[in-house]
């Protein structure tokens, strides 16, 4: 598991094989079942998750009491509900397993521990959470305007790895559509 997150970070810049030590030595595996929440809607998001194994994502419940889908992490990336973990104030977003999952988990004091040994790590984890985002916020805009269908094929392609490993319901929620319409959409597909 820590493997995965200094391989990961060495391929963003070369370490020195104790910083990789101090790394890991800040983060703590935890193991989620499908379903379970990382981070509970209306709390504080006190970690920061390095996903290892599995995919989660980061939703909400509307005014209808509707769960929406907002975003999909995979494997290698960094997640938290930022504003929350930064400001350290309720979110009504969560973060939930969508299907059995592992993550590095670290909490923000430990982050600015290790910010303080290794000042490098905090413009890295920065780098990295934004280049999520504007992918996240560039692969929603491609959605725009487009027909149900053709933004299911979009995520398709777009998540090849993700698709498969996501209940349906989810990917629905996430294209803005409902499960019955994807569900017709991917029988005409066949």
């Amino acid at each position: 598991m820590d493997n995965l997150l200094i391989n990961y970070i060495k391929l963003l810049r070369p370490i020195p094989d104790d910083d990789g030590k101090i790394i890991a030595g800040h983060f703590t595996h935890k193991a989620f079942r499908e379903g379970e929440f990382l981070i509970q809607p209306n709390k504080i998001a006190r970690e920061m998750f390095f996903v290892t194994n599995g995919v989660i994502r980061i939703g909400s419940i509307n005014d209808k009491g509707i769960e929406l889908t907002h975003y999909f992490y995979n494997e290698k990336r960094f997640v938290s509900i930022i504003q929350s973990f930064n400001d350290e104030i309720p979110t009504a977003a969560f973060i939930q397993a969508v299907c059995n999952a592992e993550v590095l988990s670290i909490a923000k004091s430990k982050l600015l521990d290790l910010y303080k040994e290794l000042p490098y790590m905090k413009d890295l984890i920065e780098q990295q959470n934004q280049l999520h985002m504007i992918e996240k916020v560039n692969t929603r805009n491609s959605y725009l305007g487009e027909e149900a269908e053709t933004r299911y094929k979009l995520f398709v392609t777009q998540y090849p790895d993700i698709a498969p490993r996501v209940p349906l319901k989810d990917i629905a929620s996430y294209l803005g559509i409902t499960q019955q319409s994807l569900s017709r959409i991917r029988k005409n597909m066949r």
